[in-house]
């Protein structure tokens, strides 16, 4: 009797087992597109938000991210859209995200520079162009026809991705209607890139364009020249206030608890907090 009941528990365990064995946990999709502009195949890591359906009529906002490998800044960052979105938060519009996986962030980040050091030290950089030409050309036309894009274009840079976005802003400002833009590494080139007179300068620029930059306690840059990161940037959201544009809005945000490592997480936090006072559609 002892074994009959023996068999019969083993049973009941082995088929309650097997009704509750493991799932795999989704958080997104993985898109591959092969580029021209690079002459490469990309990978993207795409979330897409709660109730997206492909069938109904709404559409969502869009977050394109730097160094958004898995085993970059793409888990974090969907964990704070998500977040963010919950409907007892409603802090920023449902969104898809987009993170580009990174292949060379030296390589595409940068724009060429006249310091012999830094080519020396990076000798893969400058070719920010083709990785602008890229996010334009082929990034942007390919998630915007098969997924269910809005006009609301976001991106998130960090350091040399921080960079990318500021120059971006600086020569295709319409690419995006909103940066978020931390830690950015305006030393490159001995800072040339805060030289320029961008187009968002004029009051002839008429997109609306908020900006978010965010720096912590960093101190001095890498490179041969000193530049203190905290004043680049500060450099860099002073250049944007001197617009004549009424369209365009920068915020700087200084977090002197962060360092270069640990900024990311809290500035996108307060970066959607600044920009989305409240949540709307777009």
């Amino acid at each position: 009797m002892r074994t009959a009941l023996f068999f019969l528990f083993l049973f009941a365990s082995t088929l309650s087992f097997a009704q509750n064995k493991s799932k795999p946990f989704v958080l997104g999709t993985i898109e591959e597109i092969q580029s021209a502009e690079l002459g490469e195949k990309r990978t993207l890591n795409v979330y897409l938000p709660e109730g997206y359906k492909q069938d109904d009529t709404t559409t969502y906002s869009v977050i394109y991210l730097l160094d958004g490998s898995a085993d970059e800044d793409f888990i974090h960052v969907v964990g704070l859209v998500q977040f963010n979105t919950f409907s007892w938060i409603n802090r920023i519009p449902k969104s898809i995200v987009v993170g580009i996986a990174t292949v060379d962030r030296k390589r595409d980040f940068t724009y060429p520079t006249t310091i012999e050091e830094d080519k020396k030290s990076y000798p893969t950089t400058g070719h920010s162009d083709k990785f602008i030409a890229f996010i334009e050309k082929e990034l942007q036309p390919f998630i915007e026809k098969k997924y269910k894009a809005n006009g609301s274009k976001t991106i998130i840079g960090q350091s040399l991705g921080g960079l990318l976005a500021a120059e971006i802003l600086f020569k295709k400002p319409k690419l995006f209607n909103k940066y978020i833009i931390i830690s950015p590494s305006l030393w490159w080139d001995n800072g040339s890139l805060l030289q320029q007179t961008p187009e968002i300068l004029q009051n002839t620029f008429l997109q609306k364009t908020d900006i978010y930059i965010g720096v912590g306690k960093e101190g001095l840059a890498p490179g041969k020249n000193p530049h203190v990161m905290e004043v680049d940037a500060n450099l860099l959201v002073e250049k944007i206030k001197s617009t004549k544009s009424k369209n365009v809005n920068a915020y700087f945000d200084y977090l002197p608890q962060e360092d270069h490592a640990t900024i990311s997480h809290q500035a996108i936090f307060n970066a959607f907090r600044i920009l989305y006072p409240v949540a709307t559609g777009n």
